[in-house]
């Protein structure tokens, strides 16, 4: 069922591509029909939503680091240790883990919608005691599915034997694990008159959101592994590589490299720096990450936050006329962003603003 990993590997990033591309994987089929059917077949049945899930996780990457002085840049976003511009930092532990998340999370969601044809409910336990006063039974969320496929195509991008290998590997099986760990009972009741004397309960899938939360807390407390990362260049150094490993719990997310001062520019590792990025600093709906945002990125990388107004020009007090038309005024308003600017900078627009109206006040007095 599975073809050769090389040509798996191209077939995944060019599907990848042509999904944030918004080409249609049906027009790649229709190229690749006449060369290599019989050799994709398997694979193209979960093609759509493989590359669906890798881009929900990269969508939920940048949601989670929005406030962060690393937010999930596009350059972090490949999977491959093909890249050699990439870390073995606790960022690149993320990026694979939610992407191995989201590939097992859209995988399993659409065995449960009846995309394929080989896979339903997981109804092994149905039947079985589950705890005091409950059975399982329903239709749960074939998680074990999704693990299986999204194993084969994922971990399919990890060709080599070192140590940088081995972390991908063991963070692509933390994102699977987060997926499991994640999972809600759901009970249905049974009895006389809704006296629920029995419960019949099954799993399903959370919302992506609660995987993406999940990861975020193992992010924080991610464990640093202590090899060479070119660890891996004989049968001795690959036994003390899987050793180390297989002696860390494979729910947590590790990493080999400390992380890079986010807030300054680097073009080498194609990092942008924090200075001109937006923050945050009023709001009743704010978390409290989120209101010390300007503090974290601007007050703590040597910047200064800098206010502007801003008109925003929105649709409002909407009308229905009949028939069948709805007609809304253009209402403008003005909002407060807050961006992190050098110092030096703002003063000098401070000082340009008050020479201004110095000026200003000199010329009604002429």
């Amino acid at each position: 069922m599975f073809m050769h990993l090389e040509v798996f590997y191209y077939i995944f990033i060019l599907l990848a591509h042509m999904r944030s591309c918004g080409v249609s994987v049906h027009y790649f089929m229709g190229l690749i029909y006449p060369l290599s059917l019989l050799l994709l077949q398997a694979y193209l049945i979960y093609s759509s939503s493989v590359a669906a899930g890798a881009q929900s996780g990269i969508e939920e990457c940048k949601y989670q680091f929005a406030w962060d002085r690393w937010n999930c840049p596009e350059r972090a976003l490949q999977l491959s240790t093909h890249s050699s511009l990439r870390s073995a930092n606790r960022e690149t532990a993320f990026v694979h883990a939610i992407s191995s998340a989201g590939v097992m999370y859209t995988l399993t969601r659409n065995c449960s919608l009846g995309d394929f044809d080989n896979c339903g409910c997981d109804d092994s336990r149905n039947g079985q005691r589950g705890g005091h006063g409950w059975l399982w039974g329903g239709c749960s969320d074939n998680v074990g599915f999704g693990e299986a496929i999204s194993k084969q195509f994922v971990d399919a991008l990890e060709t080599g034997q070192d140590a940088r290998a081995a972390m991908n590997l063991h963070n692509n099986e933390a994102g699977r694990k987060a997926v499991k760990g994640t999972m809600q009972r759901t009970c249905k009741c049974h009895g006389v008159s809704g006296s629920c004397t029995t419960q019949t309960c099954w799993l399903q899938l959370p919302e992506f959101r609660e995987v993406g939360n999940y990861l975020k807390e193992k992010y924080h407390r991610a464990l640093k592994v202590d090899l060479l990362r070119g660890a891996g260049n004989s049968a001795a150094s690959r036994g003390a590589i899987a050793e180390t490993f297989s002696s860390i719990s494979r729910k947590e997310l590790v990493h080999l490299e400390d992380s890079p001062d986010y807030c300054l520019e680097n073009r080498t590792l194609g990092l942008p720096g924090t200075e001109g990025r937006e923050c945050l600093k009023k709001g009743k709906s704010l978390s409290k990450w989120e209101k010390r945002s300007c503090k974290r990125l601007c007050g703590e990388c040597g910047l200064a936050v800098e206010e502007r107004k801003a008109e925003m020009v929105s649709s409002c007090n909407c009308k229905f006329h009949w028939c069948c038309a709805v007609k809304c005024e253009q209402c403008r308003k003005t909002v407060t962003k807050y961006f992190c600017v050098k110092k030096g900078g703002q003063r000098g627009r401070n000082e340009s603003a008050s020479t201004r109206r110095k000026n200003l006040r000199l010329k009604k007095k002429h």
